[in-house]
């Protein structure tokens, strides 16, 4: 092992820092992740958002047909509340003002302060846009988890084949050092000439 180590110092420093970054990395990788989607799964699961029942007047296949698959679910991981957001919230929201935005009604209404439809338009679609906004920003949390997990699990197979490799080049050392060893000892036995005086 020693003889291994000396002869080849550069290629052993350089794979067993990088099987330490790849193992420690891909350790806090896979934390992270799990972290990520535990965060976004107990913060749905408080908010205790539904989605409607199969066949309720609110879950009509013909406008919501992207939300029947989860009729009467709850709405507790990031694919189910980008779904929420952008399939339930946004189509109700959009239904609301003719299909401006929060800002343009808020305007409207700063504009005219005793319409109280406008003002009522404008509360109704600040709630719904920032329901929309929390969910997408919990789906994209789910999102970077699993992305998290996916380049964790890479690294830790890229340190498993770091350590091979390491493994294989200290047994290919070791053979040749043992095939080696014979011809060096042959010829150290051997005596020299001593020189006339």
């Amino acid at each position: 092992m020693r003889n291994w180590l000396k002869s080849v110092p550069t290629l052993v420093t350089i794979g067993t820092v990088l099987f330490l970054v790849l193992i420690v990395g891909g350790g806090l990788l896979l934390w992270g992740s799990n972290f990520a989607n535990n965060m976004v799964h107990d913060q749905l699961k408080e908010q205790k958002i539904q989605f409607p029942p199969k066949g309720s007047p609110g879950l009509d296949p013909k406008e919501f047909p992207g939300l029947q698959q989860y009729a009467g679910q709850a709405v507790d991981n990031g694919p189910k509340a980008k779904a929420y957001a952008n399939e339930f919230i946004k189509v109700h929201l959009a239904g609301i003002a003719d299909g401006k935005t929060y800002s343009e009604v808020s305007a409207a209404a700063l504009a005219d302060p005793k319409n109280a439809k406008l003002d009522g338009q404008a509360q109704t679609l600040f709630r719904g846009e920032t329901l929309r906004g929390l969910l997408l920003y919990a789906w994209g949390w789910s999102v970077v988890g699993m992305i998290a997990y996916w380049v964790g699990i890479a690294a830790l197979l890229g340190a498993v084949a770091v350590f091979l490799g390491l493994l294989l080049g200290f047994v290919m050392h070791r053979r040749l050092a043992d095939r080696n060893a014979p011809v060096h000892a042959a010829t150290s036995n051997v005596r020299q000439p001593v020189p006339a005086v």
